[in-house]
């Protein structure tokens, strides 16, 4: 495929976003937790894919599963799904568990044609999903974001053109933000209710994410 063909993609499966609840939050019983790791051997890129889920009540762990393979798709800013969907949907296919949610280590609609990681993959997943960035994606040239209060729950509004692509979220008084975008069947406010939901007292991370994020980083070592 060709930057043209992805482009014709995204536009295509961006005027199908719903960014309206599909769900009631007091309904989730499951969350899962979607993150990749890259490493290049021998001049051939591959990653591996993790995903953890867990009981959106008790944090407890429920389940894990990894792939990892050959990366065909070379990077090109704006179209990272391509490149890591085909792994994150064969990591899908290993659960047993059936996740409400999936929250994914990047962005959904926080980017410059909505359609995230996370957004792009909600059409294969059929599911609701989130994106939780540790670092900022400037969707336009200038677009800066206003850090929010320093009080755990504060955030800030990242808007271009008058439409709110995402938020800046404080999760723990006084640490670095998150960014917070809703990828596909999910409102802004209920992506940032959940993501304050699932912050421990161990990280300004999401829990879901940051499981996924450790485990990606031990299964490259292990496979490199």
């Amino acid at each position: 495929m060709h930057e043209q063909e992805f482009l014709d993609i995204q536009n295509s499966l961006r005027e199908k976003i719903n960014l309206a609840d599909s769900f009631r939050i007091e309904d989730i019983k499951t969350v899962a937790g979607v993150d990749l790791a890259y490493w290049t051997d021998n001049g051939q890129e591959y990653a591996v894919c993790c995903i953890v889920v867990i009981d959106f009540q008790t944090y407890e762990v429920i389940e894990k599963q990894q792939c990892h393979g050959k990366i065909e798709v070379p990077y090109i800013a704006g179209f990272l799904a391509f490149r890591e969907l085909p792994l994150v949907l064969e990591t899908v296919k290993k659960l047993n568990t059936s996740p409400d949610i999936f929250m994914f280590d990047g962005n959904g609609c926080l980017h410059p044609r909505n359609m995230g990681i996370a957004t792009h993959a909600s059409f294969y997943l059929g599911k609701a999903t989130i994106g939780v960035a540790k670092s900022y994606y400037r969707i336009r040239k200038g677009l800066d974001y206003s850090e929010p209060d320093t009080k755990a729950g504060s955030f800030s509004d990242i808007v271009c053109d008058g439409e709110i692509y995402g938020r800046v979220l404080r999760t723990h008084d006084g640490v670095k933000p998150v960014f917070v975008s809703a990828g596909n069947f999910v409102t802004l406010d209920t992506a940032t209710e959940i993501t304050m939901r699932l912050v421990g007292k161990e990280s300004h991370i999401p829990i879901p994410t940051r499981l996924a994020d450790l485990e990606t980083h031990s299964a490259r070592q292990a496979l490199k």
